[in-house]
């Protein structure tokens, strides 16, 4: 029987040459010949005792003394992740060993704890190595006589793999080596005698808890056990990155207290080249996850310590670009990036698939420095050094035929012309008619037809070269495309000349279906192979903690009530396999259907998507999309819970990503103060909210064009409720202005409805109605249906203003609105509708409020009751004001009386501000 067979390797096979090839890839994942070290000796035993030699079996399964197939499967589980871990460059020290071992040595009383310690401890001579050495080999061969079935381990196999290199490093040390290795063990079991204690059954109750850095009687070498229980905190994982957001940092710059990382004082507790490469993914991972958890001085002091120990890491350089980029630093990120490429001299391209040995090393490293370079300036806010990079970057790809890369270049122009706002028709690649000879015009193209022709090319080339992560980026891209931008043909005229001018929702939901496809394929064309860092085993074992102290419980009940232990193993302590880079795309498809929605007006649509995509994605989220999700679920809070419920959650929010780090929950927490402040009338605060605003935007023409169209936004809307109404309009036709220029239909559509509010307020409904108009019209073209709702309420609006003659009209329109705002619409918008319709029925003169009243009241008590929550003044009062006066017309004075006094109490509120320094407290 073979336990943990290799690939492609039958057992008949395990010593012959049909399975070198596997060997030899495995032993290139250990590295040429790994450093022999007491923790690999303690793994080797542990090995020896789940897989006996042969002679020793005698045909019992599960081997002595394991009770259970399943218990003698979580053994071989823990050694496998053992010997594929990553949590740090240093190995753990044996106490850290042995609490981990007790979660699978409960079920024998530590049997296998007692073994192990004693086996160390009993090492006391080169004789008794070479004894131990020689023992090991009965594991991987057949006794003689025997039949080639009785093997146990596959010698292919990961655990074969690890034996074999282990025999082979103690063979060719030297006499010297072999007595610092004896040095070493003597140290390495000392250093657990202090803190570990074989427990009797008794001694696993409730105030024992495994993994607990507060355990009692850890006197030896303190700061080393905590160092290493800290990161093993009880959490769940989805994805290829282990890191922990919250214990990676303390695991990760305790290095300057313990001096314990220096090489001439621990010359042989590093891990293998294998395992010190994923300890450097895994720190990339933690880097994008939690960036603001990283202190940038103290790790690039762990990044310099650990190239000292392997000045072959070339990969350290690359960290500490990524972290220099995470704290804004533009000239050390700069520095960093340049060390890298200079100093990487062998390396290959990023995007390099070729494995031949022969290959040109060069080639390929010149393009992917030009594309982080390009990245760098793109992230830093510099469009035109950006393009610049990237172009020289499209012209070495080209002339060193690296599709690959080049089709990452594609994307990352693609993403930076979705990004930043560019008005000039200029090619972007070569001459200035370059995109468009491709495709036969003579006449340039615009920007927005440029970056679909480049989404597209994008596109093709990597489905016609397997680069699923990429494939499915340029999908989401796509959608994000269609989503926003009508796509009119290139060549628009003639008899075949499309006259569709709308956005198409179902290509939008085509492409972010297709984007999805990476977790069905995931494992095609090397993808899972490509990704098998160690990141999986590490958070096996980190997990392991949790599950312990669930058979720990267990442990102390009767044997009978124990059904199946391995599966409340297999539950708690297994993370997903997928790699973390999988699953955000996945993720981000979720978060552009949010954002879709939201264009198109479904508010239950938006919470689903977002929710799945905090549920299942959180674990793989980088900091900035999953604050995204937060802001979004916030934000249909405030709009359809009020201010109140909003807060309370971003006081949540806050505390997971702080507002000091965050921008999006910064920018959030701005939108809300500065929305609550226009309702209850401080527009002093108002202003000083928008002043900061306009302070957060880039001063570079066409960077954070976003932000600059919100903070316009936000100013117009404040001088309109301060009556400004010249001034209003004068900041809104500005932003029109810019919204045209750089092609931002989606926005203009609001800009428009707003000047249509402007002219409505200023009693100018005759000039208001072209822009509410206007303003349908890019609705309809859009597909933004609950936007498109809230203009045909203001174009009923505007009818209202000018006489009683246009009522009908106007109340059509109202009822023709209702079904999308009542549906979907939020707090406000629900309440205006119905002022509004009460307006339209109050202004009649063929309708009569003693007949039916309720067609009145009704939606004037749902108004105030909606605005109440909101804190709406302006809208309130009126609200009360038009109850008031149907009252006065029904006879009923004391309901009239009410009205009033809750009438003059939000008139009194919004003409008086009092406490407008609350407003800025929640």
């Amino acid at each position: 029987m073979n336990v943990f067979a290799g690939v492609g390797g039958s057992a008949g096979e395990g010593g012959g040459a049909g399975a070198g090839t596997g060997a030899a890839a495995r032993d290139a994942d250990f590295g040429a010949l790994p450093e022999l070290t007491p923790h690999k000796m303690a793994v080797c035993h542990l090995v020896q005792v789940f897989a006996p030699p042969a002679q020793q079996q005698q045909q019992q399964a599960p081997p002595f003394p394991f009770d259970s197939v399943a218990h003698h499967n979580r053994l071989g589980l823990f050694l496998f992740a053992l010997t594929r871990s990553c949590e740090d460059f240093l190995e753990p020290p044996l106490e850290e060993l042995l609490r981990q071992l007790k979660a699978v040595d409960d079920l024998v009383n530590g049997w296998l704890c007692e073994q192990l310690t004693t086996t160390l401890a009993g090492l006391n001579s080169p004789d008794d190595l070479f004894n131990f050495f020689e023992k090991l080999r009965g594991v991987l061969t057949s006794p003689e006589g025997g039949n080639v079935e009785d093997e146990f381990l596959d010698p292919n196999s990961q655990l074969g793999v690890f034996l074999r290199c282990c025999i082979l490093a103690f063979h060719s040390m030297t006499f010297e080596g072999v007595c610092h290795l004896l040095a070493n063990l003597v140290a390495y079991c000392n250093s657990a005698e202090a803190s570990y204690d074989l427990a009797e059954d008794e001694d696993f109750n409730g105030e024992m808890e495994m993994g607990d850095p507060m355990d009692a009687d850890i006197g030896v070498r303190s700061g080393v056990f905590d160092r290493y229980t800290q990161g093993y905190a009880t959490e769940s994982h989805m994805g290829e990155s282990s890191s922990s957001l919250i214990h990676a940092p303390i695991s990760l710059h305790n290095f300057d207290e313990a001096d314990i990382f220096k090489a001439e004082d621990n010359p042989t507790c590093l891990r293998s080249r294998w395992q010190l490469e994923a300890f450097l993914n895994q720190q990339a991972d933690v880097l994008e996850k939690d960036p603001s958890s990283v202190p940038l001085n103290s790790f690039n002091n762990t990044m310099t310590q650990l190239q000292t120990l392997a000045p072959e890491l070339h990969r350290v350089q690359f960290l500490q670009y990524l972290n220099a980029l995470c704290h804004d630093d533009y000239v050390a990120s700069l520095d960093h990036l340049h060390r890298y490429f200079d100093y990487s001299a062998g390396m290959q391209g990023l995007f390099s698939r070729s494995l031949s040995p022969h290959q040109d090393n060069i080639v390929g490293k010149y393009e992917s420095a030009l594309l982080c370079l390009g990245n760098l300036h793109c992230y830093f806010g510099h469009p035109k050094k950006a393009l610049e990079a990237f172009t020289e970057a499209v012209r070495v790809s080209q002339m060193n035929n690296d599709d690959s890369c080049l089709a990452y270049i594609l994307g990352a122009i693609s993403n930076l012309l979705s990004k930043i706002g560019i008005s000039s028709t200029v090619g972007l690649i070569g001459s200035r008619y370059s995109l468009g000879n491709n495709i036969g015009l003579g006449t340039p193209l615009s920007i927005q037809q440029q970056l679909l022709v480049l989404l597209k090319r994008s596109l093709k080339r990597a489905d016609m070269l397997k680069l699923t992560s990429l494939l499915s980026f340029d999908h989401i891209s796509l959608a994000k495309f269609d989503l926003k931008h009508v796509q009119r043909p290139l060549v628009s005229f003639g008899p075949n000349g499309s006259t569709k001018l709308r956005t198409c929702p179902a290509d939008v939901c085509k492409n972010l279906r297709l984007s999805s496809h990476v977790l069905s394929d995931f494992g095609a064309d090397g993808l899972a192979i490509a990704n098998d860092n160690g990141s999986f085993s590490t958070s096996w074992l980190r997990n392991l903690s949790d599950a312990s102290s669930s058979w720990r419980s267990s442990s102390t009940k009767p044997r009978k009530l124990i059904t199946n232990d391995f599966d409340n193993f297999h539950f708690h302590a297994q993370p997903s396999p997928i790699p973390t880079s999988v699953l955000q795309l996945a993720g981000s498809a979720y978060l552009m259907r949010a954002t879709a929605w939201e264009h198109y007006g479904s508010a239950p649509m938006v919470r689903m998507n977002t929710l799945v995509y905090a549920t299942c994605f959180a674990d793989a989220a980088s900091s900035s999309e999953l604050s995204l999700a937060y802001v979004k679920l916030i934000e249909q809070l405030a709009v359809f819970k009020g201010y109140s419920a909003a807060f309370c959650a971003l006081k949540l929010a806050e505390e997971k990503f702080p507002s000091s780090t965050n921008s999006q929950i910064h920018l959030l927490k701005m939108q809300l103060l500065h929305e609550r402040a226009l309702h209850r009338g401080h527009l002093r605060i108002a202003q000083q909210i928008c002043d900061e605003f306009g302070v957060l935007s880039s001063s570079v023409s066409g960077v954070d064009i976003e932000l600059k169209t919100e903070a316009s936004l936000r100013r117009a809307r404040t001088l309109l409720a301060a009556k400004q109404f010249s001034q209003a309009a004068a900041v809104a036709n500005s932003l029109f202005t810019t919204c045209y220029k750089y092609n931002m239909q989606v926005e203009n559509a609001s800009v428009l409805l707003l000047l249509a509010e402007i002219h409505r307020k200023s009693d100018n409904a005759v000039l208001g109605l072209p822009y509410a108009l206007a303003s349908q019209s890019f609705c309809k073209s859009f597909n933004l249906d609950l936007l498109e709702a809230s203009a045909t309420l203001t174009l009923a609006e505007l009818w209202l203003a000018l006489g009683s003659n246009h009522a009908k009209r106007a109340l059509s329109l109202v009822y023709q609105s209702l079904p999308m705002i009542l549906g979907h619409g939020g707090l406000e918008l629900r309440a205006r509708s119905q002022i509004v319709l009460a307006k339209c029925h109050l202004t009649d003169p063929e309708f009569s409020v003693s007949e039916d009243p309720c067609a009145v009241l009704d939606p004037l008590n749902q108004a105030a009751e909606d605005l109440q929550v909101l804190e709406y003044h302006e809208m309130a009062a009126e609200a009360y004001y038009l109850k008031a006066m149907t009252y006065n017309h029904l006879g009923k004075e004391y309901e009239r009386e009410e009205a009033a006094v809750c009438f003059k109490e939000h008139v009194t509120a919004l003409e008086n501000p009092c406490d407008e320094e609350d407003s800025l407290a929640y």
